[in-house]
């Protein structure tokens, strides 16, 4: 079984709503640590202009490169749900170790500001996913970009799309992710790709 994110990216308007209820949640303290983050995609230039912005947490990877590479087998993916967790107490912390953050493509391993900062990341909110709950960030979105469940039902209701302006999926990996993309931009050049800063 494997639980994972579906994103539409013609309804999300980049407002990091899902950032700051993630953080307010978890209790992430205000600094470099954000569990889920919003990257922004930019293209073309005036007046034929594009933009995209992609919800980007950690994506559950069903092939998760983090776990082989933590020295200390810190990074974990449950068998009965496919989240990856992480045992923060295990971690050896960042000035020591941060071989996750290198092996992750989508820079879902996070690190506080504190010294030697333990990793942390989504977790998919599994204890609200116990109790019958979206995840968080999903409850939190003010338009509904957001949905997360068993990836078979995800694909079923929103189809299989797994690329995305700003998103490239790896087959090797193979993310837990369904997108609806945002379209338009052919033939338009990109001007910048920024991450949304969060106050």
């Amino acid at each position: 079984m494997q639980l994972g994110f579906y994103v539409d990216q013609t309804r999300c308007t980049g407002c990091c709503t899902c950032v700051v209820a993630c953080k307010d949640w978890h209790d992430v303290p205000a600094g470099p640590a954000s569990w889920i983050r919003v990257i922004t995609t930019e293209k073309g230039a005036y007046p034929d202009l594009f933009v995209a912005f992609v919800p980007t947490a950690c994506y559950h990877c069903a092939e998760p490169t983090c776990i082989p590479a933590c020295p200390v087998d810190a990074i974990n993916k449950r068998e009965v749900d496919g989240i990856v967790v992480v045992d923060r107490e295990a971690c050896q912390g960042k000035d020591n170790c941060d071989m996750c953050l290198q092996a992750c493509p989508y820079d879902a391993p996070q690190f506080g500001a504190e010294e030697n900062a333990k990793m942390q990341k989504c977790d998919l909110c599994f204890d609200r996913l116990e109790e019958g709950k979206k995840p968080i960030c999903v409850e939190a979105c003010p338009t509904r970009a957001l949905d997360a469940g068993l990836m078979e039902e995800l694909r079923a209701k929103y189809g299989d799309v797994r690329e995305a302006e700003g998103f490239v999926y790896s087959e090797k990996l193979i993310p837990a992710i369904v997108f609806k993309p945002r379209k338009g931009a052919e033939g338009l050049t990109v001007q910048r790709v920024e991450i949304t800063p969060v106050p």
